[in-house]
């Protein structure tokens, strides 16, 4: 039953990607993906990460540590250095005015050198409209990474 809820994966565009590629060169340890909602893992194992239209592709993987939601203020003070977010204001801009936000914090984080095919990504997980993130077994897991 642990193997269903392997991994969880998180839905980027390219421009947080890259920020959060960038952040990853400048400093290893403990990240955190901000999202608007709620949809996050709760438990898993792994993130992985996919990074929506033109790429299409997971890109990279990464170990979940936790879920937060809550606060958007609060959770900046406590976390706000360890996420991609250069200042207050630019995590602002982004939460477009949301009181409450979800930090999902990770580490060991690892871009692929070589990540699947659009093709290949949707043969794995399927249909890609309306997908917001989603958890996976470990098998498809494995699909996805090698």
């Amino acid at each position: 039953m642990k193997h269903e809820r392997y991994a969880f994966i998180l839905i980027a565009d390219e421009k947080y990607w890259n920020k959060l590629r960038e952040r990853n060169k400048a400093s290893s340890g403990t990240h955190v993906f901000v999202r608007k909602s709620k949809v996050a893992p709760k438990t898993a194992q792994k993130l992985l990460f996919y990074v929506k239209k033109p790429a299409m592709q997971v890109r990279g993987i990464a170990d979940f540590i936790e879920r937060l939601t809550g606060d958007s203020g609060e959770l900046w003070r406590k976390y706000g250095a360890e996420s991609c977010f250069e200042t207050f204001e630019e995590y602002c801009a982004f939460a477009q005015g949301r009181t409450m936000m979800t930090f999902v914090r990770f580490k060991n984080f690892v871009e692929f050198e070589k990540p699947k095919t659009t093709e290949a990504t949707r043969s794995i997980l399927g249909s890609l409209q309306g997908f917001r993130g989603k958890y996976v077994n470990l098998a498809t897991t494995k699909q996805l990474i090698t």
